[in-house]
């Protein structure tokens, strides 16, 4: 049987490009050697392309990869046909590449950018497609798809960067005619909480929405939902299926980047702690947003459940989701039956559907 070309694509520019080197490091570590030719590129915080020449990958997180000497300078190319493009002097080594995994989390790996790239090389990719990546990357475009959808969701207000400079305190008092204290600021367009602050009075809110505009000229001021944090793993494309519900008790005031990734006071509850019928209908609203939203191969969608009515609120959606150690995604479906290098064999089937 021949061997698949898979090339797993890390790094990256964006804020989370420390975790996307987590989660690459689990992805290439479960990646079955016997089945797949594997070809491993990290993306410099600066853009470089780099196609690691070395075998351990326990490198990656502490950057030490970067220094292996059978490194060489990497580009996939758009021309359909080429593939994996590595570069040695002035010699152009082209490797075929049947599947792109990308592990890229954030802007220009999960926006729908480099599904662009992939899509005119005419390159198979784990993952959902241009306009999905996009929708989803963007969250104030998902929460317009979300409310189309008729699924319920936490109401919210869209700040501009722009609005903020020439206007803070009428951004403000807008925030306080509409919500009462606290709310959560958010970015509209990062993941993995990045630039993420809860706000309890108009001093922290504006301290919040300026943190907030350093990643993103769209900002989201969202109402409290005082809930359970809810997560749901998608995989799958026409027919998709979801996993058991799993719970995050941060430990926190929320579950931020230190939450998740720094710090070890999060919980997680495999199945979460919710009762069987409404197990059942936050994973079926978890496939309806999948579905409304376009989204193909895999994705983890994030709920609330509130703690007085029991209520489903949605959060977000992920397209390309944490696959560290410690993430929930594989966790999810490891507690669903679908072991880590399983789940991997069949999000590589997804992509090559036709």
């Amino acid at each position: 049987m021949k061997k698949l070309s898979v090339c797993v694509l890390f790094g990256g520019m964006s804020p989370e490009h420390e975790v996307s080197l987590r989660s690459a490091e689990s992805v290439l570590n479960h990646l079955n050697q016997e089945k797949y030719n594997v070809f491993p590129v990290g993306i410099t915080k600066s853009g470089d392309w780099v196609l690691y020449g070395g075998k351990d990958y326990s490198k990656l997180p502490s950057g030490e990869w970067l220094h292996c000497e059978a490194n060489r300078r990497a580009a996939i190319s758009p021309v359909r046909g080429q593939g994996l493009l590595s570069f040695e002097g002035d010699c152009v080594v082209r490797e075929r590449i049947d599947v792109v995994f990308p592990v890229l989390h954030g802007e220009n790996g999960e926006d729908g950018a480099m599904q662009g790239l992939l899509q005119l090389a005419g390159i198979p990719y784990v993952g959902p497609n241009v306009a999905a990546s996009a929708a989803c990357m963007d969250k104030t475009l998902t929460k317009l798809v979300v409310d189309c959808a008729g699924i319920r969701q936490a109401a919210w207000q869209l700040v501009t960067a722009q609005e903020l400079a020439v206007n803070a305190e009428g951004v403000l008092d807008a925030a306080e005619a509409r919500f009462a204290y606290p709310v959560f600021v958010k970015p509209a367009g990062t993941g993995s909480s990045v630039g993420v602050s809860k706000a309890k009075n108009r001093e922290a809110l504006l301290t919040a929405l300026q943190n907030a505009a350093k990643f993103d000229r769209k900002i989201l001021i969202e109402e409290f939902i005082n809930g359970r944090e809810v997560e749901v793993a998608v995989l799958g494309n026409d027919a998709p299926a979801a996993s058991i519900c799993g719970e995050i008790d941060s430990g926190t005031e929320f579950y931020d980047y230190d939450a998740k990734y720094i710090s070890d006071c999060a919980r997680l509850y495999i199945p979460a702690r919710i009762d069987e019928q409404t197990a059942e209908d936050v994973r079926d609203t978890a496939i309806r947003a999948y579905q409304a939203l376009g989204c193909r191969g895999l994705s983890r969608v994030d709920f609330f459940v509130t703690y007085d009515k029991n209520e489903i609120v949605f959060n977000e959606i992920n397209t390309i989701p944490g696959f560290t150690s410690i993430s929930m995604y594989p966790k999810l479906f490891a507690a669903s039956g679908i072991p880590y290098s399983e789940l991997l064999d069949r999000l590589i089937e997804l992509a090559t559907e036709a």
